[in-house]
């Protein structure tokens, strides 16, 4: 490793943290929003160029940082506007690569980005979870996404840029916990990318301890990968749920809600799956389970991935669905799918992590398979 390898990472620190680093270059710690706003307002990377600064202090950051963003592999765009972006990262080691989603909606923006290279929880229905896991992404990895898409958007003549950001990509954020909190720190600090902390969306499987790490941390949303109303189903599809419970779960989202104030929602994610989890009895019971949390119910027709088992359901049995939750009076969409032709839609990213990728790949088709033939015994 060289030496300037050994560098702290300028991109992807947050406030307090560039503002100990400026300190222990003998620098006054307000200086930290005056590089902020070079870094991404004015989207200056190289000290030389910030001219607020004195050239002396200038030079102690370029001789004491690094500034590495990952690099883009190749870049997809699909007919309905979604942009996705393979990329290898810069800053946390040799991981493979990553995929970002940049999903457009009128003058909405939402950019769904990586925490993890690879994912190690194995979710049956999710493509990431069958290829293994590489490693954690550093935070100037995750940061290092953002500003590559504010970037294109700019190039490309958008005046809203980005207005909503997602931890949906690949990975399980709540397991790399300390470089996501960092990374959203920059994202709504009013010096970097200033948005609103409801507009940025950590989604996690269900790390409970995690949850309740992130009270008095941060006040972006949650969202929870639920998929299915009782514990025996959700084992199958979401192995972690041996460890973390359902009840367990809705515990810790309800108190980590309950410190956001009584207008947030937490949102319940529930990937439909023909066969498994569709039926109008699950419906009932969902409803029932959540009839006491404050929430939003995001149904999202299974997306196909290669070598699954699992199909999509029909419209009008994920229609049937919806119209029960909305029935009993639960908050409840139906989410639309968003570039499937270029592998972009939920649950479809793989990037490049192939170290696993066949034994999970084998290992979660049996899965899948042997839950279908029990579902059919019951059915």
């Amino acid at each position: 490793m060289s030496m300037s390898e050994d560098l702290p990472q300028l991109l992807g620190m947050n406030r307090e943290a560039l503002a100990e680093f400026l300190e222990s270059l003998g620098c006054p710690s307000w200086r930290a929003v005056q590089v902020l706003k070079w870094l991404y307002h004015q989207r200056q990377l190289n000290a030389e160029h910030m001219t607020n600064l004195s050239k002396d202090l200038r030079a102690r950051i370029k001789e004491s940082t690094r500034v590495d963003l990952p690099k883009i592999l190749c870049e997809n765009l699909s007919q309905d506007g979604v942009r996705k972006w393979l990329m290898r990262p810069a800053c946390s080691g040799d991981v493979g690569a990553i995929e970002t989603v940049l999903i457009p909606d009128g003058t909405r923006n939402t950019l769904c980005v990586s925490s993890q290279a690879g994912c190690a929880l194995a979710c049956t229905f999710c493509a990431t979870g069958r290829q293994g896991f590489s490693g954690n992404l550093h935070s100037a990895d995750i940061i290092g996404q953002v500003w590559i898409a504010e970037g294109r958007l700019r190039e490309l003549g958008d005046p809203h840029g980005i207005t909503n950001i997602v931890f949906m990509g690949m990975g399980e954020p709540l397991l790399n916990l300390k470089s996501v909190l960092c990374a959203v720190d920059v994202m709504i600090d009013d010096c970097a990318f200033g948005l609103a902390n409801h507009r940025v969306t950590l989604s996690t499987a269900g790390i409970v301890p995690g949850i309740r790490s992130m009270k008095g941390r941060t006040s972006a949303s949650l969202a929870i990968s639920l998929h299915a109303p009782d514990d025996a189903l959700r084992t199958q599809l979401v192995p972690l749920n041996r460890k973390y419970s359902i009840g367990e779960l809705l515990q810790a989202s309800r108190e980590y809600l309950a410190t956001l104030g009584p207008r947030r929602r937490l949102t319940v994610e529930y990937t439909l799956i023909r066969g498994i989890n569709d039926s109008t009895n699950q419906a009932r019971a969902l409803t029932k389970l959540l009839k006491e949390v404050r929430c939003n119910i995001n149904l999202i027709p299974f997306n196909p991935v290669p070598g699954s088992a699992f199909e999509r359901p029909s419209e009008i049995t994920i229609r049937g669905f919806q119209r029960v939750l909305l029935d009993s009076g639960c908050s409840s969409i139906v989410r639309r799918t968003r570039g499937d032709e270029i592998d972009a839609a939920c649950g479809q990213l793989v990037g490049g992590v192939s170290v696993r990728s066949t034994r999970s790949q084998q290992a979660t088709g049996r899965m899948e398979m042997d839950l279908i033939r029990d579902v059919s015994k019951v059915a």
